[in-house]
């Protein structure tokens, strides 16, 4: 018992090792593909083969029993590390907003538009307030519901009414 549990102590120190330095075994397994070969994997692995084969040879059972359980066990911990490591490294975050992002979008009129000229309008983008420069086929008065219908620049949109704000 006293030998997996140094085991599995181990293997909780290189985890714990893997993750304060970062993968000890970088560029090792280059051939091979895949993150079965990192430190953390396998720190991981080993100490839950040492710690669940203690505690079946601590109820009693043989060594080989122990064994045999401190792989499932390791097996499991090694699949939970890849998963767990692949989320993080992979996982989605917010990309930079663009003005494209604006278009079909609704906001309101914050600085007066002219005829010939710009006005500024506040749209909510993915939960991002954005300003930007608008223009407009009508003059339209800062509170007005607007909607853009079209990119000029990466600063300036083309918007036009809500349907209830018209008048004619």
């Amino acid at each position: 018992m006293t030998t997996f549990l140094v085991v599995g102590a181990l293997g909780l120190l290189l985890l714990l090792v893997s993750l304060v330095l970062g993968d000890l075994l970088d560029g090792v397994f280059d051939a091979l593909t895949g993150d079965i070969f990192s430190s953390a994997v396998l720190g991981g692995f080993i100490a839950a083969f040492g710690f669940a084969a203690a505690a079946v040879q601590g109820a009693g059972a043989p060594a080989l029993l122990g064994a045999l359980v401190g792989v499932g066990a390791g097996g499991l911990a090694a699949w939970f590390t890849v998963w767990l490591t692949r989320l993080v490294r992979d996982g989605s975050s917010d990309a930079t907003l663009s003005a494209d992002d604006a278009l079909g979008r609704s906001g309101r009129v914050i600085g007066p538009i002219p005829a010939e000229g710009y006005g500024t309008v506040r749209l909510a983008i993915g939960g991002h307030t954005v300003q930007l420069n608008a223009r407009a086929e009508q003059p339209l008065a800062p509170g007005t519901e607007v909607h853009v219908t079209e990119i000029l620049s990466p600063t300036a949109v083309r918007v036009a009414p809500v349907w209830n704000e018209l008048t004619d």
